[in-house]
């Protein structure tokens, strides 16, 4: 017995539906109540509206805090140094050392208090220019002190509290 020969091209594409499949149909339709799709016109769940705050975004924000404290506190610590001090603030010195006296400004009620600012001179000076400058801002001074800090150098007038 002999089998006919197929009809038609058997290398065309294009012509044959896949294995399985009834001719004249999609190959997956989407038909709603089935899992995964919503039945139509049913009401969609709302979308969630923040987002969550990533590790790095955290880190990042503790250490900007961390900085700005170290800066602040830093900046208050430095507030009663000579830098800080005005005419009729008292002093007290933490040093020994001449070239480094390490002043502060303290309350003049305090028993720290050694010494009085009797004027403050904004400017660079030296020993003599110091000595001079002093004698005319105040007649009574005891004490000189200069400081050289760029454009926040500065001259302390000083007398025994």
């Amino acid at each position: 017995m002999t089998t006919p020969p197929p009809q038609g091209n058997p290398f065309a594409q294009g012509q044959q539906q896949p294995y399985g499949q009834p001719q004249g149909q999609a190959p997956f339709p989407q038909q709603a109540g089935q899992p995964g799709f919503p039945p139509p016109g049913a009401p969609r769940p709302p979308q969630q509206q923040g987002r969550k705050i990533s590790f790095k975004t955290i880190k990042n924000v503790v250490i900007v805090l961390i900085v700005a404290g170290v800066a602040i506190g830093g900046w208050i610590a430095s507030r009663d140094d000579a830098a800080a001090a005005a005419v009729g603030d008292c002093m007290h010195r933490g040093s020994t050392d001449d070239n480094n006296p390490d002043l502060e400004v303290v309350d003049c009620g305090d028993a720290k208090a050694q010494y009085k600012v009797l004027a403050k001179v904004e400017g660079n000076f030296s020993g003599l220019t110091a000595q001079s400058k002093c004698e005319a801002e105040s007649k009574d001074f005891e004490y000189v002190y200069t400081e050289t800090n760029g454009s926040k150098s500065f001259l302390l007038c000083l007398k025994d509290k």
